[in-house]
């Protein structure tokens, strides 16, 4: 499988103008001279891409459709589609990601197949920002303030859009959040080796854990891992009260956590009280 480290390489490859930056690069998409079907390759950094009436011919229903993609370092993405497209593309920098990383949202990790379906509006919006940016881009001397604060710009409309989309299509979202709470629910039905962890259930559902939890959050009113750790919790509380021939480091290992103090620490921060104080009030109650 192909790995591209830097932005020219990448470019070159598939047919893109070459970019005047290391560090960041905005264009246009040109799909008549590009590559239009690949095996799976992987690049070191990260993209976004804005496509209208984009068909990929994988689709099941070869439907045009206009929308935001993301890919990020370490994924591999293939694509198999028609020349009919139009677009705009941004390339950042693991550098650039992590010297503004408190610009960024979640969705820079999101997948190659967790799109952004946009509006018309929504996507008259993006190329406004996205003009300036480019204009931007081609002055002989590059202004990353500037640049980083459209791309900034960018990335809060496409939170908001987001949400948009997760709040007026949620039957789409609905068999996501029932499959989680089902395999959460069911987790302890089988022996464990490590307490639930997003990454294990985005695996699970093939998604990634960022595009996930933001779903989660949005339909329960709290993270992925509040959620997951209220199942944690129930079942080490039912254990401590049902099971009192098992000792704390019993239990602990019993909910996957691999050392005893820290599933101690772990029981006092989200009930207030040590699994030994939990056990002893209960024991108290049962008396009286």
């Amino acid at each position: 499988m192909k790995n591209f480290k830097d932005f020219k390489s990448f470019n070159n490859h598939i047919g893109l103008q070459e970019p005047l930056d290391e560090d960041i690069d905005v264009g246009y998409y040109d799909p008549s001279n590009m590559l239009l079907k690949s095996d799976p390759v992987i690049v070191d950094f990260y993209r976004i891409s804005f496509k209208i009436n984009f068909i990929d011919k994988s689709a099941d229903d070869g439907k045009p459709i206009t929308a935001v993609f993301f890919n990020s370092p370490n994924r591999a993405n293939g694509w198999d589609v028609e020349p009919s497209y139009t677009g705009m593309y941004l390339q950042l920098s693991k550098k650039i990601i992590e010297k503004n990383r408190f610009l960024f949202k979640n969705y820079l990790d999101y997948g190659e197949h967790e799109a952004l379906y946009l509006t018309e509006n929504e996507i008259q919006e993006i190329k406004i920002i996205f003009d300036l940016m480019f204009k931007y881009y081609q002055e002989n001397q590059i202004n990353y303030e500037v640049l980083i604060s459209y791309v900034h710009v960018l990335i809060s409309l496409v939170e908001a859009f987001y949400k948009r989309q997760f709040s007026t299509h949620p039957k789409e979202y609905n068999h996501i959040l029932s499959d989680f709470q089902q395999l959460l629910n069911e987790y302890y039905n089988q022996p464990v080796s490590q307490i639930p962890s997003v990454q294990y259930f985005a695996d699970k559902l093939d998604l990634t854990p960022n595009y996930l939890g933001d779903i989660i959050k949005h339909f329960t009113q709290k993270s992925a891992i509040e959620n997951i750790h209220e199942v944690v919790i129930k079942r080490a509380t039912t254990l401590l009260k049902e099971n009192s021939t098992l000792n704390n480091a019993d239990v602990a290992y019993e909910l996957g956590f691999d050392y005893p103090n820290y599933f101690a620490k772990f029981f006092k921060k989200n009930l207030g009280l040590t699994p030994k104080q939990y056990r002893s009030e209960v024991l108290k109650r049962q008396k009286q």
